[in-house]
């Protein structure tokens, strides 16, 4: 029995070690991003079919092994499909880490800080005052805030406007009686590409029952991209910023405004 546990240990390298660690680390990424959504249940679905498919391969059941092979050899392919956009969030998670690991490399290489942003106040001002005044008036809202411009997404599902931000133009947007006030305003760069934008809804079931199409489509948009979504809400004129599926709710105009002054 001895020898037999050393033998255990002796065909253990290190490489093996540095293999589970990193299973591990795939594996509570991949839940981390499907917790709390259907994906979860679709995962057990999975797991069940193939457990029952190991079953009756070891029971020799060669008409029911050859069924579930038939389904079995063509699942990487259904996986895919089923969970595309979970594998999309998780390919932008990874993407994004490394973007961030190689800009503080690159200032550390430097030696100086990123001190030198840009004062973007003055762009983020006519936000949050329009945020502000419809929250006062309890104006349903929905800005997002884009890194770069996906024409064929953004553009086939609102009105391209292209044009600067201002306070005017988003209460003018958002008022009830504007044609297009249902949907999203998304900005890029300070500027206001389209309005009435239809957005992924989330389907993430951790989500609190008062959440409004507003707000799942603000957490939808932000599981699926890079992008920064503010919510003001009709029923309670509430302000909240939603980012990685996550939504901070109740947000002061300060708030928001130093919020957005980190993140733009």
């Amino acid at each position: 029995m001895e020898n037999f546990d050393l033998n255990i240990f002796n065909g253990f390298r290190l490489l093996d070690i540095i293999d589970i660690f990193l299973v591990a680390i795939i594996i509570y990424y991949i839940y981390s991003l499907i917790k709390g959504t259907i994906a979860v249940n679709i995962l057990i679905g999975v797991g069940l079919f193939y457990g029952i498919y190991l079953v009756v391969k070891q029971m020799e059941m060669r008409l029911l092994t050859e069924i579930f092979g038939g389904f079995i050899s063509v699942g990487s392919i259904a996986l895919i499909v089923v969970f595309q956009q979970e594998i999309r969030r998780f390919l932008i998670h990874i993407g994004k880490n490394i973007s961030l690991r190689r800009k503080k490399f690159f200032w550390s290489f430097l030696g100086t800080k990123k001190a030198t942003q840009v004062d973007n106040s003055e762009q983020i001002k006519p936000i949050i005052d329009a945020c502000r005044s419809m929250s006062k008036s309890r104006t349903g809202a929905l800005l997002v805030f884009s890194r770069y411009f996906d024409e064929e997404y953004y553009q086939s599902s609102g009105e391209y406007i292209d044009a600067p931000v201002s306070k005017r133009l988003l209460e003018s947007i958002f008022f009830k009686n504007s044609p297009l006030h249902d949907g999203a305003v998304v900005i890029v760069d300070f500027r206001i590409m389209t309005a009435s934008s239809v957005l992924p809804i989330s389907d993430s079931e951790d989500l609190p029952p008062q959440f409004g199409l507003r707000h799942r489509a603000a957490i939808g948009v932000t599981e699926v991209s890079e992008a920064i979504a503010v919510i003001v809400s009709e029923e309670t004129g509430e302000i909240s910023m939603a980012k990685d599926g996550n939504v901070n709710m109740n947000l002061s105009p300060e708030e928001l405004d130093k919020l957005l002054r980190e993140e733009l």
